[in-house]
């Protein structure tokens, strides 16, 4: 899961230095291809796996790290990587057990045994950063080794999921020799035994993939090396794209040029992944914040109006989200809708007069850049304002510092994306409504946490049907976000480019190792 601005982003011997924030790792043995270019508005910010989860860095991470678990294209199932076979122990799903693949080895040249997986997952407990995975780990009690090649797992309650959360980004493998065991590496390299090594990486602006041919695992490669271009704006990448300067883009065109997109234009393929991607209006409840009332959170869902937020912002290319789980996932309802029908001033008028509060109220909307992003908050606040009920104060960050000021709850309410981080519903619960959401929004409900708990015990997905829709109303009660909106992903490639269809498909994983030259 992945927050995107609300899953990624990316050794050998050699390092020599760049101009500022760049560092190049360089191998001598092998001649450079031409390498296929890839465009993305979703930055990176950040290359050791226990420090992020916003998923520009968790694309990256699925093509340098390693984890137990993969997902193969259009998967429902994890499958080995690392791993050569993976079970829980015992009906009860309390413990988990994973065999390595015999001879792996890190980028460096150092082996990868139980002990760095232990290691790995030890240490984002441990180091528990606000902006890491370790939300995805909240059933995780204790790690230990049997040997070399065995890790086994043991769980506080029983978890069906968590073979998805290890195939994330969240059980991405580090070389506990080349890591700190109790804070973040920041020397700005990777160790990791992926399909590919990071051989160049500069902030914000590109990353340089080689092909690693010492991987052992599920996702072998075309051979072919890849660079990443990283574009901090939905414009420059049009721009990008428009010269040919990327052969693919990968998330994040505008939405006026996704409306002209034409897929029967033969000198390109346009293809849209299969999973949603969802994005919501947080609301912070914290002391001293208007919205810590439950009154003011629901005057503000009655007000809002979701389509005309999606034709004026988005020109129609998302589709109004009336619910914490978006269509197409298990357990999909539509409480807001049934909660909040239609735009009713006057009910929220109501609402704010039993919380006892004088109108209007004024608080802090953040955002991050972008010009969609902008677009998008000056709508929200057109609305809420034009009720009378509100005054709403702007505060737009870049992408990085909009991350841990909302952690740091500088903002009343935020606007932020989720992308899925496996296929199943949990993804879009346990992180955001669960016991320790990474949205920092100060959310809690016993009940919620119980419904999720009995979720993670059911083998069978399709039995917690019932269970995720009861936690879809009580948020729909509570509001401590408003859904907004939900989106297929774009991806857009030249026509002489393979594989872009099976780049993503809405695991966190990025398939860069699939793309090649017709």
């Amino acid at each position: 899961m992945r927050k995107v601005g609300i899953q990624v982003a990316i050794g050998c011997a050699v390092v020599v230095a760049l101009g500022a924030g760049g560092l190049a790792l360089m191998s001598s043995s092998e001649e450079d291809k031409d390498p296929i270019n890839v465009g993305t508005s979703e930055v990176v910010t950040g290359l050791d796996p226990a420090g992020v989860y916003d998923s520009g860095s968790m694309a990256l991470f699925s093509n340098v790290y390693q984890s137990l678990l993969t997902f193969t294209p259009s998967s429902q199932q994890p499958v080995p990587d690392a791993a050569s076979h993976c079970d829980f122990r015992g009906e009860d799903l309390l413990v988990y057990v994973c065999e390595l693949r015999p001879g792996l080895k890190f980028s460096n040249g150092h082996p990868l045994t139980a002990k760095d997986v232990k290691f790995s997952f030890d240490r984002i407990v441990a180091i528990n950063d606000d902006q890491g995975p370790v939300s995805l780990l909240s059933t995780l009690d204790t790690v230990r080794t049997e040997g070399e090649r065995q890790v086994v797992f043991h769980l506080r309650s029983p978890d069906a999921t968590f073979p998805y959360k290890i195939a994330s980004g969240a059980g991405a493998i580090v070389d506990h020799q080349e890591y700190p065991a109790d804070k973040l590496r920041d020397d700005g390299k990777v160790d990791g035994s992926g399909p590919f090594t990071l051989s160049e990486y500069e902030i914000g602006e590109k990353a340089v993939l080689k092909p690693n041919d010492d991987y052992q695992g599920v996702g072998k490669g075309t051979g072919q090396p890849v660079t990443v271009h990283y574009f901090d704006s939905g414009d420059k990448l049009s721009t990008a794209w428009k010269k040919r300067e990327v052969d693919v883009v990968a998330n994040g065109l505008p939405p006026q040029m996704l409306a002209k997109l034409n897929p029967a234009d033969p000198d390109i393929k346009v293809i849209k992944d299969a999973a949603p991607t969802t994005r919501s209006l947080v609301l912070d409840i914290r002391s001293g914040s208007p919205m810590v009332h439950k009154e003011v959170r629901q005057a503000v869902a009655a007000v809002l109006d979701r389509e005309a937020l999606v034709r004026r912002v988005h020109k129609r290319t998302v589709d109004p989200l009336y619910s914490l789980i978006p269509q197409g996932i298990t357990g999909h309802t539509t409480p807001f809708y049934d909660d909040y029908p239609k735009v009713d001033t006057e009910r929220a008028r109501r609402l704010i007069q039993e919380a006892g509060l004088k109108t209007p109220i004024p608080f802090t909307l953040g955002f991050s850049e972008g010009e969609t992003n902008i677009a998008e908050a000056k709508e929200v606040r057109r609305q809420l304002e034009a009720s009378g009920l509100f005054k709403v104060t702007m505060a737009r960050r870049d992408w990085k510092t909009f991350q841990t000021d909302f952690a740091d709850h500088a903002f009343d309410a935020f606007t932020i994306s989720w992308v899925a981080d496996f296929p199943d519903p949990d993804t879009f619960t346990t992180p955001l409504v669960g016991p320790k959401p990474v949205f920092h929004n100060g959310y809690r409900s016993k009940q919620v946490h119980q419904l999720i708990q009995r979720t993670q015990r059911k083998a069978k997905r399709s039995e917690t049907a019932r269970d995720f829709r009861a936690i879809q109303e009580i948020v729909a009660q509570d509001v401590p976000l408003i859904p907004l909106w939900q989106q297929q992903q774009y991806l857009v490639s030249s026509n002489d480019i393979s594989g872009t269809e099976y780049l993503s498909d809405g695991t966190g994983t990025w398939r860069l190792w699939g793309l090649d030259r017709i």
